[in-house]
């Protein structure tokens, strides 16, 4: 069974929370106040006072302890140790600025949430969840105090996402410039054929020899280009051992390219032959033979809704709600616009403007159960009122298509992926902020 400790908290909480659980350190709860002893002596000392919370002693010797033993365990030399706890003091102070932000805003993570987290922690160690608190003890670990480390560490994801990675913007510019710098090298989702010829050119070749090797290169670089078959000019001239299969590579994936010969192979298209291009072996001349991608089209059925959604209250019971949804579907049967109902009625404020067009989505954009009604749904019906964890709703199916998604996903991977570049900088910024905008009083 693999470990089960985490590694010690302060690591970037940039991936999904899932992700990050074995980075959750297993020292003891945060706790602002600690019980005294019947005799009125301390158990703890303060390290340092942060805004109305503090960070004690005993939690910053935990952690130097965990940092330590990872630090040895990489087998990596030890910084002095007054420096080493300064670290870790000042990492405790912004997780604890962080988790008292979190409370200010009332970011909870509910139990329901941190049991799936834990469950997946026992998932990957091959076990149930019912199992991992004996597991957990085995290597001296409290169970109790692994969940508030979890729940901690959640928060601090969620915390995270919120302010910091839902306000990265991406701009359809920097897609742009992101998908045309990937088409600038070797695709793992394209496959080349190619063929190669090698003039080549001993490591101790004089002015002389090189200048005829450059020439010859030239020429047979002219005849291919002219119309020559490439295969019997490799026979006669290459040097390579592919000499005697008419200089072919085969079919090679971008990234199993030869890394020199990339570049040159990029700027061509099927049937081209590129110049000489100069490398440490000789001079080579390559030639494009084909191309075919490996990417896979994704075909995506969409459909096209709108829908009214009313929600129960104090005064509206589900009954009350139903019947009105009822007395709408009744009225646009009879010829009411849908639309207009939608926007005087509805109480989707993501939709009620636009008479409750929810348009084009693919599977898994909305709730399972609203789902399930549309899949039953003709184009042009109107749904019976049904009821999700959003409220009451009557839905129309105004159409269905199937569509290539294969560039929108490339799109949505760039954004990600360009997101997630400034993801570090940007957390860096927001955690500076936060410190330089907390009160704190070093007490060691």
């Amino acid at each position: 069974m693999k470990a089960l400790r985490p590694r010690a908290r302060g690591v970037p909480l940039l991936a999904c929370a899932v992700l990050l659980l074995l980075a959750v350190a297993t020292g003891p709860a945060r706790a602002q106040t600690r019980d005294l002893a019947t005799r009125g002596e301390p158990l703890d000392r303060i390290a340092a006072i942060v805004n109305d919370g503090v960070v004690l002693v005993s939690e910053v010797n935990d952690e130097l302890a965990l940092v330590t033993q990872r630090l040895r365990d990489q087998k990596l030399e030890l910084p002095p140790e007054n420096v080493l706890r300064q670290q870790v003091l000042e990492r405790l102070i912004v997780e604890e600025i962080e988790m008292q932000r979190a409370d200010h805003d009332g970011i909870k993570i509910p139990d329901d949430a941190l049991n799936n987290a834990l469950q997946e922690v026992a998932q990957r160690n091959g076990m149930t969840l019912s199992q991992l608190p004996d597991a957990l003890a085995q290597q001296g670990i409290d169970y109790t105090s692994y969940r508030d480390a979890v729940r901690r560490q959640l928060t601090l994801t969620l915390l995270r996402q919120r302010d910091v990675l839902q306000h990265t913007v991406v701009t359809s510019r920097e897609i742009d410039q992101y998908l045309a710098r990937e088409g600038k090298h070797p695709s793992d989702t394209s496959e080349y054929e190619i063929s190669h010829i090698l003039i080549a050119v001993s490591e101790n070749a004089t002015p002389q020899q090189l200048a005829d090797a450059a020439q010859r290169a030239q020429d047979v670089y002219q005849r291919a280009k002219s119309g020559e078959d490439f295969a019997k000019l490799a026979v006669a001239y290459s040097n390579s051992d592919t000499a005697l299969t008419g200089g072919s590579l085969g079919w090679r994936k971008g990234t199993e390219l030869p890394t020199f010969l990339s570049e040159t192979i990029l700027k061509l298209k099927p049937g081209d032959v590129g110049a000489p291009l100069r490398a440490p072996n000789g001079y080579n001349i390559v030639k494009l033979v084909a191309v075919r991608s490996t990417d896979q089209k994704v075909i995506v059925d969409q459909v096209h809704v709108r829908h009214i959604l009313m929600r129960t209250n104090e005064l509206q019971d589900d009954a009350l709600v139903k019947q009105k949804l009822e007395q709408l579907r009744t009225r646009i049967l009879k010829g009411e616009d849908f639309g207009g109902l939608a926007q005087t009625n509805s109480q989707d404020p993501g939709s009620a403007s636009d008479g409750g067009d929810l348009g084009w989505t693919a599977p898994g954009t909305f709730d399972p159960t609203f789902e399930k009604v549309i899949e039953g749904l003709k184009v042009d019906e109107i749904s019976e009122p049904f009821k999700t964890q959003y409220g009451w709703h009557i839905v129309q199916l105004l159409g269905r298509r199937r569509v290539d998604s294969t560039d929108v996903l490339k799109r949505n991977h760039a954004a990600e992926e360009i997101r997630a570049s400034k993801a570090d900088e940007e957390t860096e910024l927001w955690l500076r902020r936060l410190r330089d905008e907390a009160y704190v009083d070093y007490k060691m």
